[in-house]
C-alpha cells in the first residue's frame, strides 16, 4: 500500500511540474509573439507618419514654405487659419450654411479655432463629430478605454487565473503578464456594442483604437482640418502634452469619476475654456437635457460626485459648464459577472484603477445628442453668437399662478388698480424663468447658483422696473419681498448713479424682452 501511495504521489508531483513547464513554455511563446507583434505596429506607425511628412514635402514649388516638422508630427501657425480656409471654394461651399447663419467674419474665428476633445465613445464621437462638419479647423482627440470582456473573453479567463495566482506559481505570473500586454494593445478599440453610438464608426472599425477611427472618418469629411489622434489616458504626466498649445475650447466627455476631476481642475488652473458631461447612460427622455453651471446639475449623481470632489480636493465651487439631464436613471446598472457565470467584484478585473468594468446600459440616442449639444455650445462661442441656455428652474405651473396673483394683488395694493397688469401666466413663465432664471434680479451672479434656485415660492415676488411704466414682460423684475420694498422706495436715477453695473445688467436683460416679444 505504501509503495503504491508512493507511486500515485510521485506521479501527481511529475503532473504538477509538467503544468508548470507547459505554463512557462506557453508564456515565454507568447511573450515572444506578442512583443513581435508590438514591434510591428510600432514599426508601422512611424513609418505611417513620417512617410505622410514625406508627401507633404515632395513639390516645394507648391508652398512657399514647409511646415515645420516635430515627433514626425506637422506643426502650423494657426494665424489666418479660418480665413486662409474659407478662400478654399470647396470649403466654402462646404460650410456655406454656416457662413450664411453666423456671417463670414464669426465663421473664421471658428475655422480658426482649436479644439480639444478628451473621451471619444457616445457623447465626444458625436460631439467631435458635428465640431468637424460646423469648421473647426484643429482638432485634438484622445480617449484611453478599458478592454470590452465581451469582445475579449479571453482576456476575463487570464484575469480570472489572476486572482488565484500565488507567488510560487510563476508559469501563471508569465503568462498573466505577457497577456496584459496584449491587453494594452486591445484597449481603446471600437467594439461591437458600441456601434449603437458612436458618431462614425462601422463594423470594420471594430478592433481600431477610437481615436484613430475618427482621424480615419474624419479625414474623409473634411480632409482640410488638421486632426491629431492620440491614443492616451489623460493624467498629470500627459497633462501638458494634452492642454498646452492654448487651446480655445475643451470638451470633457470622460466618464471616469477620478480622471474627470483632474482634468476639469487642470483646465480650471490654466485659465481654459471647458464643457463637461455628464452621465447619459440609463437615460431616454432627450427633452430633459440642459446646460447649466455644475451646480446647477444636482439631480444627476455624476454631477453631485464631480461636484463634491472639485469641492473637497481643488476648492472649486462651480463656474463650469455642463451638459446633464434632469431625469434620474431609468435602468440600474447590469451585474458582473465572471467566467463561471456568476456575480463577481468588478474590481477584481481592472486594469486601470478607477475606470469601470460594469456595464451601464445605453439607448444610443440619448449620449449622441448630448454630444450633439456639447458641440453647439462650442461653436456658438467660438463664434461670439449670443445663445441663452434653458435655466434649471424648479417650479411648477402653479407656482407662476401665485407669482401672477401676486403681481395683480400688490398692483391694487401700491396703485389701486391692476389695469396696468399687461401680462398673463404664460408671459410670467418667461419672465421668471428665461429672463431672471427663477432667482431674484439681484442674485443672477455666478457664485449664486445652486442652492438658490430652488428657494421657496414664499419669497419671491414681481414688480415694475420703472414705476412710471405698466407692468408689461419688458418692465418686471423678480426680487424678494425685502428687496421689492427697498426697490420702490428709490428711483432709477438713484440706481444708476450708485450701482450702475447692477442698473446695466438688468436694463439690457430686459432689452432682451422687448427683442423677443417684437416690442
Amino acid at each position: 500500500m505504501n509503495t503504491q501511495r508512493r507511486s500515485c504521489k510521485n506521479w501527481i508531483d511529475m503532473e504538477d511540474r509538467f503544468k508548470c513547464i507547459a505554463m512557462v513554455g506557453s508564456g515565454a511563446l507568447l511573450g515572444s509573439v506578442s512583443t513581435l507583434f508590438l514591434l510591428r505596429i510600432l514599426r508601422r506607425k512611424l513609418e505611417s507618419q513620417c512617410s505622410s511628412i514625406k508627401d507633404i514635402e515632395v513639390d516645394r514649388n507648391e508652398f512657399k514654405a514647409a511646415p515645420t516638422i516635430k515627433n514626425c508630427k506637422v506643426v502650423e501657425d494657426r494665424g489666418g487659419a479660418g480665413e486662409d480656409l474659407l478662400k478654399d471654394e470647396i470649403v466654402s461651399e462646404q460650410l456655406t450654411r454656416n457662413i450664411q447663419f453666423f456671417g463670414l467674419e464669426f465663421q473664421q474665428k471658428v475655422t480658426a479655432s482649436y479644439v480639444v476633445v478628451i473621451g471619444l465613445g457616445g457623447v465626444g464621437s458625436h460631439a467631435a463629430s458635428m465640431l468637424l462638419r460646423s469648421g473647426v479647423g484643429r482638432l485634438l482627440l484622445v480617449d484611453f478605454d478599458q478592454v470590452c470582456f465581451r469582445c475579449y473573453p479571453t482576456a476575463q479567463v487570464f484575469l480570472n487565473w489572476k486572482k488565484r495566482t500565488t507567488g510560487k506559481q510563476t508559469g501563471f505570473n508569465l503568462l498573466i503578464i505577457c497577456n496584459i500586454i496584449l491587453i494594452y494593445w486591445l484597449h481603446e478599440k471600437v467594439s461591437l456594442s458600441s456601434l449603437n453610438r458612436h458618431a462614425v464608426a462601422m463594423r470594420e472599425d471594430v478592433g481600431i483604437p477610437k481615436a484613430e477611427c475618427l482621424k480615419k472618418h474624419f479625414s474623409a469629411i473634411f480632409p482640410e482640418c488638421q486632426i491629431d489622434a492620440r491614443v492616451l489616458l489623460y493624467d498629470a504626466s500627459s497633462e501638458e502634452d494634452i492642454l498646452s498649445g492654448r487651446p480655445d475650447f475643451v470638451l470633457d466627455c470622460i466618464d471616469n469619476i477620478d480622471t474627470k476631476v483632474a482634468l476639469l481642475a487642470a483646465c480650471v488652473r490654466r485659465g481654459l475654456k471647458v464643457l463637461s458631461a455628464t452621465g447619459a447612460g440609463a437615460r431616454a427622455d432627450p427633452t430633459r437635457i440642459r446646460v447649466a453651471d455644475l451646480r446647477e446639475s444636482t439631480n444627476d449623481p455624476l454631477s453631485r460626485s464631480v461636484r463634491h470632489r472639485l469641492r473637497k480636493d481643488y476648492g472649486i465651487e462651480g463656474g463650469i459648464p455642463v451638459v446633464f439631464s434632469l431625469e434620474k436613471p431609468k435602468v440600474k446598472l447590469l451585474p458582473f459577472k465572471g467566467s463561471n457565470g456568476e456575480e463577481d467584484n468588478p474590481a477584481d478585473y481592472q486594469i486601470v484603477p478607477g475606470f469601470r468594468v460594469r456595464i451601464i446600459p445605453v439607448l444610443g440616442t440619448i449620449p449622441a445628442i448630448f454630444g450633439q449639444i456639447m458641440a453647439s455650445y462650442v461653436v456658438t462661442q467660438l463664434a461670439g453668437f449670443e445663445v441663452h441656455t434653458e435655466p434649471v428652474v424648479n417650479l411648477d405651473t402653479d407656482h407662476y399662478h401665485i407669482l401672477h396673483q401676486r403681481l395683480i394683488e400688490h398692483e391694487e395694493l401700491l396703485y389701486g388698480t391692476a389695469m396696468q397688469v399687461q401680462v398673463d401666466v404664460a408671459e410670467v413663465m418667461y419672465i421668471v424663468k428665461e429672463l431672471w432664471r427663477g432667482r431674484s434680479t439681484r442674485d443672477q451672479s455666478i457664485e449664486h447658483v445652486g442652492r438658490g434656485m430652488w428657494r421657496s415660492i414664499k419669497e419671491l415676488m414681481l414688480v415694475r422696473w420703472d414705476q412710471r411704466k405698466p407692468a408689461s414682460v419688458s418692465n418686471l423684475i423678480l426680487l424678494k419681498f425685502k428687496e421689492a420694498d427697498e426697490h420702490e422706495s428709490r428711483t432709477l436715477d438713484d440706481i444708476k448713479e450708485n450701482e450702475p453695473e447692477y442698473f446695466e445688467r438688468v436694463t439690457s436683460v430686459l432689452k432682451r424682452a422687448e427683442l423677443d416679444f417684437g416690442l
